[in-house]
């Protein structure tokens, strides 16, 4: 501890030796967490560099030391939603009882995402930030294509989902819905929220492949979701 001298700039030291030392690792860290939480909420477009700046108490000029233009930033962000959820689904995959159930625990992550997200935010990425949603198409088409191919050829070793079922297909099918319900008109026309429409466009399609067992399972499984909810 820094030894107290007269007046009050011995107080300064003693709380400066002690004070953490933000990096500028931490510093872009905050800047990206500040950028998600906005963007999800309130939409890519809605959300300026200036929103940020203020959420963060710092100045824009601050921000633009780390990120060169809002493109950067929301590549950055796309970049960490990537990360969690390929994080998240590698650990459903492991800790799933079986392929039914794995599908179950995409539905909770779900809820998580969805509740506070902006259902506008994919047409403004496709729309104004290109090389953002380039990315995501890559993790969608690429990763979660394999997650959804690896889980349906899961259920039919267990049988749990019909053996005649075109994997390929049905991977394909799986992924293009995952989009459906951030489709503007879909929207309109239900005034339903993302997560309603996420989950009962799931379960039609648990219904479509599952054998008699893995039926069971199903409702077993919404059954279980009905109480926690």
């Amino acid at each position: 501890m820094v030894k107290k001298s007269d007046g009050n700039f011995g107080y300064i030291e003693s709380f400066l030796s002690f004070a953490p030392i933000m990096t500028e690792s931490d510093t872009k860290q905050r800047i990206r967490k500040a950028a998600h939480d906005l963007v999800i909420q309130y939409s890519i477009r809605s959300v300026s560099m200036d929103d940020i700046a203020a959420n963060l108490g710092m100045s824009k000029k601050t921000i633009y030391q780390y990120f060169k233009d809002k493109d950067e930033l929301v590549e950055a962000v796309v970049d960490d939603v990537i990360d969690t959820n390929q994080c998240i689904c590698n650990t459903d995959r492991e800790k799933a009882d079986n392929a039914v159930h794995e599908i179950f625990l995409v539905m909770d992550m779900m809820v998580e995402m969805f509740k506070t997200m902006n259902p506008s935010i994919l047409f403004d990425m496709q729309k104004y930030h290109q090389a953002a949603f380039m990315k995501f198409q890559k993790h969608r088409n690429e990763y979660l294509y394999n997650v959804c191919r690896q889980n349906l050829e899961r259920g039919i070793r267990e049988e749990l989902f019909r053996p005649e079922i075109n994997v390929e297909i049905m991977a394909r099918y799986r992924v293009e819905t995952m989009l459906t319900a951030f489709n503007p008109e879909f929207q309109r026309y239900l005034k339903k929220s993302l997560l309603e429409i996420e989950e009962e466009i799931i379960i039609h399609y648990l219904f479509g492949l599952v054998t008699l067992k893995g039926y069971k399972l199903v409702l077993k499984y919404m059954e279980q979701k009905k109480k926690n909810d």
